[in-house]
């Protein structure tokens, strides 16, 4: 049996969770004196905590109070553990799609209790196969080793496999592990930015994504035993 793997980053592409990133980061970086602008901020959503710094505030940035700033944006964004939410449709999307077959994983550098409240605000555990998180490679989006890894959970080959995200860094990582990839716009990411990033398809949120299963990246990849 080929096994087909539907892969999905978390933040802005499954839980409505990037504008409290943005807010939670520009206050972390305000407290260490750092006046960084919230565009610039929304762009680097996606990447790793130390990836997202190096971006920031440049290669010779202070690894110490680099530190701290990531612990103050930890600690912001735990104030709203219990009242994260799920983008519409996103639910449903996974529930289908785990019906129809498809194992599907989510890809996030998101670990411990973040993840574990992001998957309690999916509200979606029993369609999960697995997870792949921060904790479980060496290094996140946009290098292709999360893919792999998911590609591995799923125990499926990079041509069975679609990639879902909201981000640059997403669709560039998908591309780098020959994945097909579509985007998201609920992320917040212009259409011209993702599909330059290598987007396959963009759509608006999981819901209308659930709505063109039919005719959507997912059907490119045929079920065992269709023609």
């Amino acid at each position: 049996m080929t096994v087909r793997a539907a892969l999905f980053d978390v933040d802005g592409t499954l839980t409505d969770t990037n504008a409290l990133h943005v807010t939670c980061w520009w206050e972390a970086f305000r407290q260490a004196g750092h006046r960084i602008p919230t565009h610039a901020v929304h762009q680097a959503l996606g990447l790793p905590g130390p990836d997202l710094l190096t971006h920031l505030l440049g290669p010779g940035h202070d690894r110490e109070q680099g530190e701290r700033i990531s612990t103050a944006h930890d600690v912001l964004y735990a104030t709203y553990f219990d009242r994260l939410g799920p983008l519409p449709g996103a639910p449903d999307l996974l529930r289908t799609l785990a019906a129809d077959g498809w194992r599907v994983v989510l890809v996030t550098s998101a670990s411990g209790a973040e993840l574990e409240a992001l998957r309690r605000a999916i509200d979606a555990d029993d369609a999960v196969h697995a997870t792949t998180s921060a904790d479980d490679v060496d290094r996140g989006k946009p290098h292709p080793e999360p893919v792999h890894q998911a590609l591995e959970l799923a125990g499926a080959s990079a041509d069975r496999a679609v990639f879902i995200g909201d981000s640059v860094w997403d669709m560039k990582a998908a591309g780098r592990a020959g994945v097909r990839s579509a985007a998201l716009l609920c992320g917040g990411i212009a259409r011209a930015e993702l599909e330059a990033a290598g987007a396959g398809e963009v759509h608006q949120d999981p819901a209308d994504l659930l709505r063109t299963l039919p005719s959507g990246p997912f059907s490119l990849i045929a079920a065992d035993g269709d023609a």
